[in-house]
């Protein structure tokens, strides 16, 4: 299946980031894209700059997502809204938890729930879910993000189990360090933690970028109809998951 087969795409976490980029680039390919954040000025400039349909909505307000989304016919569905917060389960908060929940896990669930069927009854459908090496690997910091992020990648799996015999095809893109906002945002989300961010965690190395991300969706969804690119992981050159800590006693 090529992009000439969809028509319709929906890009969640599409106000920023990988996810901007994502319906940036669908759009130059051709398709109808709506648009999903909870930033709307964001939204608003990449309608502007694109063509896409901005939604305005909350993932984790169930209802709303059903009343503007559920009747939409989606031909590809990308899944990239994301939170994370600093620490770990010991300093994690309540909000913490149930927003990176809910962000992460909840709201892709049931998306995905409402958008699948209309796949299933054309026949014709794909979806792919930004993931984290987070879900692969274990690394100091941030339990529940790299616990929704290995959910991720478990649902990408059976959601292949689930649409068998139908020519819907999954894809996970499971990233590792990427130039985007998130670490700015967890450190407070003032312009002055987005420059400390950067110094932080980009200055200096070569982290991928947002359009490393889009090629590697480019390409999985451009492969011929037969083929499902089942999962992409795209780490930096320079940046390795594995490594072990004694912690001597």
């Amino acid at each position: 299946m090529s992009f000439a087969d969809y028509k319709t795409a929906l890009v969640t976490g599409a106000s920023t980031g990988m996810g901007a980029a994502i319906a940036e680039r669908l759009a130059k390919r051709g398709l109808a894209v709506h648009a999903v954040a909870r930033n709307g000025e964001r939204l608003q400039e990449l309608a502007n700059r694109t063509g896409a349909v901005p939604h305005v909505l909350d993932l984790t307000k169930t209802a709303e997502i059903a009343a503007e989304l559920g009747g939409l016919e989606v031909d590809i569905l990308v899944n990239c809204a994301g939170v994370s917060r600093p620490g770990n389960i010991l300093s994690s908060s309540e909000e913490d938890l149930d927003d990176i929940i809910d962000v992460n896990l909840r709201g892709l669930l049931q998306l995905t729930r409402r958008i699948l069927p209309g796949m299933v009854e054309r026949d014709l459908g794909h979806i792919v879910n930004v993931s984290s090496i987070a879900g692969l690997y274990n690394f100091y910091g941030h339990t529940a993000y790299h616990a929704t992020k290995a959910a991720v990648h478990q649902i990408s799996r059976q959601l292949r189990n689930d649409t068998v015999g139908k020519r819907i095809r999954v894809t996970e893109i499971c990233p590792g360090r990427v130039e985007t906002e998130i670490f700015g945002r967890n450190m407070g989300g003032s312009p002055e933690a987005m420059e400390e961010a950067w110094k932080t965690y980009y200055e200096g190395y070569e982290s991928l970028t947002t359009d490393d991300i889009v090629n590697a969706l480019d390409y999985a969804v451009d492969t011929p109809r037969h083929v499902n690119v089942g999962m992409l992981e795209i780490m930096p050159t320079f940046q390795v998951p594995g490594g072990l800590t004694f912690d001597r006693r």
